[in-house]
């Protein structure tokens, strides 16, 4: 938080322990240090030091939190702040796997779901669309696809021993014969020429063809009602409804994707509005949840759409919308304000990503936000829960600037706040960066029992890494609540 918050000392320990530690008489002539803490019997060291102000002590709200264990949110649009408790890291476990081919390994970890009824160690996860790069060419950067043939894929994992085991494979396919492979796989590649980026061969001087059914897999959610699977894919931006068998049957596009592309085996149905066909390429729909009930189901975006142009690629609104899963149309629309990268050690803006999302409920989703590094250079990787009831439904407006003036992406917060747009409420659940987790892309989410998070990273096939083993790791945590 940007503000210095106080509290009084005495009042915010009777709230945590049940004791009230000074009276006015008592602190007179105390000075910051000399005073001394403890949480639950143990010494701790405030941050930042208490004042005595009229015979009373108090101490930094965001000290007080980190001193007794607490994670210290502030919401500048409600005037609020959260307190929450840390988890405890109980699991860590390893993907030991072939790889694929020389140089690239195997992958899975872009996505993660617990199935209802399944044991708390058995998951659903993909990888995304298979092995890719970036090299030049002439002066120029070409996207490379190593192993054209990949076919995008959901995998059944369990978790045992510290290893990351995979127990089935559901290749994704059509109900016939996809004309780009000649049978019913798809396939990772773009759909659209001219409009996604243009695939190569790995040498980088054959362009590809495209695959119209092909779909960059980032997001997987599990809907009771039928027992199917949503995948979110970067390319439309779009959502696939998928049988457990990986078969697809239909898809949610933007207004006007159908008349670029020729589905005729997997129904598109234009749902999504068109302001979302101004993505940010490779930076689509990269999160999707459904809530458990299967009445809904949220999308949310990885980086803010390019509305009306790429100057907003440093946009700090990034938007998530609800569809009613009975009628496939949206309800509902949010702009999530991702964190202000000026409080971080040289990150951008546009660097800050949304990976991945759980719906608890109806208004209560957990969403993943990390920056792009990894390791000791990691400042931002955090789970946080938010609170969708008293946020701005947003749904068909700020889409473009010709009526609203600016189209949402154009906003600063206090344009926000001027035109009563109030985004969702957050407060951190996990930061892994305290955890040091060592991976960059944290991009599987899940919640068991409603008190276990669950994450992995997406590895990448390994391409262009130098890492000694496969690089995929899951991560467990317990929270001391249950979040619902």
């Amino acid at each position: 938080m940007n503000k210095t918050w106080l509290a009084a000392a005495a009042t915010a320990l009777a709230l945590t322990t049940g004791t009230v530690i000074a009276s006015a008489a008592e602190v007179a002539g105390t000075t910051a240090e000399t005073i001394k803490y403890s949480s639950n019997g143990e010494a701790v060291s405030p941050s930042a030091n208490a004042v005595n102000i009229g015979g009373s002590l108090y101490l930094p709200i965001r000290a007080f939190g980190e001193a007794t264990g607490k994670y210290v949110d502030w919401d500048e649009f409600r005037s609020s702040v959260s307190l929450t408790d840390k988890p405890e890291l109980v699991g860590k476990y390893k993907l030991v796997a072939p790889d694929l081919a020389q140089g690239i390994k195997m992958g899975v970890g872009s996505s993660l779901t617990h199935l209802p009824g399944d044991p708390d160690n058995v998951f659903y996860t993909t990888a995304d669309r298979g092995p890719n790069g970036e090299i030049e060419v002439n002066g120029a950067t070409v996207r490379t696809f190593p192993l054209a043939e990949y076919t995008p894929t959901i995998y059944k994992i369990e978790i045992a021993d510290g290893q990351i085991k995979i127990l089935e494979q559901f290749p994704l396919k059509v109900n016939g014969t996809n004309p780009v492979t000649g049978k019913a796989g798809i396939t990772g590649l773009p759909n659209i020429k001219g409009r996604d980026e243009t695939p190569y061969d790995p040498k980088g001087e054959k362009e590809l063809a495209y695959d119209p059914y092909g779909l960059d897999v980032e997001g997987l959610a599990y809907n009771p009602k039928d027992d199917t699977f949503w995948i979110s894919d970067e390319y439309g931006p779009s959502i696939a409804h998928v049988k457990r068998d990986g078969t697809l049957i239909e898809r949610i596009v933007p207004k006007g994707w159908t008349a670029q592309a020729a589905t005729p085996l997997v129904t598109a149905h234009e749902a999504l509005p068109a302001a979302y066909n101004k993505l940010r390429q490779n930076r689509g729909a990269e999160a999707v949840g459904i809530t458990p009930d299967g009445g809904y189901m949220f999308m949310a975006m990885q980086s803010p759409l390019r509305n009306p142009n790429k100057d907003t690629d440093n946009s700090r609104q990034l938007r998530i919308i609800k569809f009613d899963l009975a009628t496939l149309k949206p309800v509902a629309e949010f702009a999530y304000v991702a964190e202000d990268a000026n409080q971080f050690k040289g990150l951008k803006q546009g660097d800050i990503v949304i990976s991945d999302l759980v719906a608890v409920n109806e208004n209560v989703l957990l969403i993943d936000e990390r920056d792009k590094n990894a390791g000791d250079s990691a400042q931002l990787k955090r789970i946080f829960a938010i609170d969708l009831s008293n946020a701005t439904n947003i749904l068909g407006k700020y889409d473009d600037n010709q009526s609203a003036g600016k189209t949402l992406e154009q906003m600063s917060v206090g344009e926000l706040k001027a035109n009563g747009i109030t985004p969702p409420s957050k407060r951190t659940v996990v930061d892994l960066v305290a955890f040091r987790f060592p991976y960059e892309k944290v991009e599987g989410l899940s919640l068991v029992g409603g008190d276990t998070i669950v994450i992995v990273n997406d590895n990448d096939f390994g391409v262009g890494s130098d890492l000694p083993e496969n690089g995929t790791e899951l991560w467990t945590f317990k929270l001391p609540y249950t979040i619902k």
